[in-house]
């Protein structure tokens, strides 16, 4: 398998969750300026929609968009933990996680990245995240990771999309359980050993 990928993108989680499931895979760094792969090659040809991230199978098949990347992986190791039986009541609960953090957490952070958005956007933004941080900080309250003490490819979405905060003015101190769940994830070893893949840490 192939993960095109970012440095520090939602791409991330997905790097995250390939080696927690100890899965063989190659990195294929993609910058989402010029939409040009290194070491050569148009990613749009690889994806077009232009933006990470893209898993290419060794059937050669190409999957897109980070919840139904990140359930494949937790797929193919079903030992891993990373993702709970398909059709059980918990494996709903997991998507229901993947869809609030793509939905209401990833894309209310979309604009506080664009240098063209407008300043009102970046309040109603920064806005609309408040609100959804009042609401996750007592969901975490008691529970390790978000479907209580199991790490899934929830949690590497969630940990991904958290991190950003630091990076456009967000003081994740006024949610300690967030603060905390960020640092805890964070020090996972397969956590650090994906950043550190993608230069994010030394």
């Amino acid at each position: 398998m192939e993960l095109y990928y970012y440095p520090g993108a939602c791409s991330l989680a997905p790097h995250i969750s390939l080696r927690e499931a100890g899965l063989t895979f190659d990195l294929k760094k993609v910058d989402i300026h010029t939409k040009r792969i290194e070491g050569g090659g148009d990613y749009t040809q690889v994806n077009s929609k232009g933006y990470v991230p893209a898993l290419k199978l060794t059937s050669g098949e190409v999957l897109t968009e980070a919840p139904v990347i990140l359930q494949y992986i937790a797929d193919q190791k079903p030992e891993s933990g990373l993702a709970p039986k398909p059709g059980s009541l918990e494996r709903y609960r997991l998507e229901e996680w993947l869809n609030f953090t793509s939905s209401e957490i990833h894309k209310s952070f979309s604009p506080l990245f664009n240098p063209s958005t407008t300043p009102d956007w970046k309040a109603g933004s920064t806005a609309a995240l408040t609100r959804r941080f009042d609401w996750l900080g007592p969901q975490l309250k008691g529970r390790t990771h978000l479907l209580g003490d199991r790490f899934t490819v929830a949690d590497a979405f969630l940990f991904v999309t958290l991190s950003w905060s630091g990076h456009v003015g967000i003081d994740l101190g006024k949610w300690p359980a967030l603060a905390a769940y960020v640092e805890r994830i964070g020090g996972r070893p397969k956590v650090i050993e994906a950043r550190r893949a993608e230069g994010l840490m030394k």
